[in-house]
């Protein structure tokens, strides 16, 4: 199969395993901002429809017929599965890989010492991405096994930058990360889902109250990310004495939802461990 032309800084086309929501929201990330072009995108998903949606999002990606044809010749490869398939997955395309090529691993909790066995080279890069992704607001981990040569990690790092922020930790704190910004966004929605239903309790229209949820989460977020301030100094700033805050921190504390939170995080840092085995 012939390379497609690339733009600066992509050196042959980049080939996804899994044509997923993740898969998809890396390829349209690359294109959008050039560091890829859609004819470098090759992928390939037994699912059709998720085979129409990618190429629908990244208009002139080819759909390959099969895992390893996907990845033949690619000298960057993301694996974007379930990791309940990774094992025959990596078996499959272990063949086919190109000998200096770099796979890019978006598995919870598979080690990088289990995929080089399965894979059969220790050039990889491992990435914990999460839902975010998909409107380029992500918050990605990234460690490397020492093989992947050091140009290389910052060739994935500059693409995985277009879909969201990356964070380089050592893969001994992915499961702790991944039970934070891996998991993170699911907690979050129930948050957002929550403070909507008190809303409406309270007397607001359903679609307002939802709005208003979804806002406030939004603003917080980056007024603290601006300020760099604790949030328990917002906290104390907005709970005025015997005002409407501070009573309802009183019912927040007295429901443990601090401590629910924390042991939340905790259950799925400890169940990223149980997947990687």
């Amino acid at each position: 199969m012939t390379s497609p032309p690339q733009p600066a800084g992509v050196a042959g086309p980049i080939a996804m395993v899994g044509g997923g929501q993740m898969a998809l929201a890396m390829a349209s990330g690359f294109c959008r901002v050039g560091v890829a072009i859609p004819a470098s995108i090759r992928f390939h998903d037994p699912s059709p429809p998720a085979v129409e949606r990618l190429l629908a999002a990244v208009p002139g990606a080819t759909a390959a017929a099969s895992n390893a044809e996907a990845v033949a010749s690619a000298p960057l490869v993301f694996l974007a599965i379930k990791p309940q398939h990774a094992e025959e997955v990596c078996r499959e395309i272990a063949p086919a890989l190109a000998p200096q090529a770099v796979v890019v691993s978006i598995l919870a909790g598979v080690r990088i010492e289990r995929l080089r066995a399965w894979l059969g080279t220790p050039r990889i890069v491992r990435v914990m991405p999460n839902t975010p992704c998909l409107v380029g607001r992500g918050v990605m981990l990234l460690c490397g096994d020492p093989a992947v040569p050091s140009e290389r990690m910052a060739e994935v790092e500059s693409l995985l930058e277009t879909v969201g922020r990356v964070h380089r930790l050592p893969e001994s704190l992915f499961d702790a990360g991944t039970g934070l910004s891996g998991s993170g966004p699911g907690f979050l929605a129930v948050v957002v889902e929550a403070l909507a239903d008190g809303g409406v309790r309270a007397g607001l229209p359903r679609a307002l109250a939802m709005q208003l949820a979804i806002e406030v989460l939004a603003g917080t977020g980056a007024l603290l990310e601006a300020t760099g301030e604790h949030p328990a100094t917002l906290k104390d700033r907005v709970a005025s004495p015997g005002g409407t805050t501070i009573a309802g921190l009183a019912v927040i504390e007295a429901h443990k939802v601090r401590s629910a939170l924390i042991e939340a995080v905790a259950a799925a840092a400890a169940r990223a461990g149980e997947l990687g085995g």
